[in-house]
């Protein structure tokens, strides 16, 4: 199975990341790329698509990453809405508050009446 990934560039603490399809068994190393289809710098927010070429791969079968999917869904290549790509044990904040139950308040506990001997 094909995937659509980033693979990290740059230098330390200066990354930037290319656009790759890869086979999802591999890591993202040079020699393992089928095809490269775009660029993205996070520091400058500056992304560069090859859309032809991502379309393709998406109508042969190659699936994009949670972080790829949101970029396509933002540059508006792809309808719908976008992922989270949070660790599953991070909560969005508003699921987090509906998820918790308000704690009942506890009655003092009635003394139980003995009779009188």
């Amino acid at each position: 199975m094909l995937r659509i990934r980033l693979q990290r560039v740059g230098r330390i603490n200066v990354a930037s990341y290319r656009l790759v399809v890869v086979e999802a068994a591999r890591a993202a190393k040079k020699r393992s790329v089928v095809e490269e289809v775009g660029s993205y710098d996070p520091h400058s927010k500056k992304k560069i698509l090859k859309n032809d070429r991502i379309k393709y791969w998406i109508s042969v079968g190659a699936q994009p990453t949670g972080t790829v999917h949101n970029i396509l869904v933002s540059e508006g290549m792809v309808k719908g809405k976008k992922v989270n790509v949070l660790p599953k044990k991070t909560v969005p904040k508003k699921e987090e508050a509906a998820s918790v139950p308000e704690a009942a308040p506890l009655a003092p506990a009635a003394p139980s009446e003995a009779p009188a001997a």
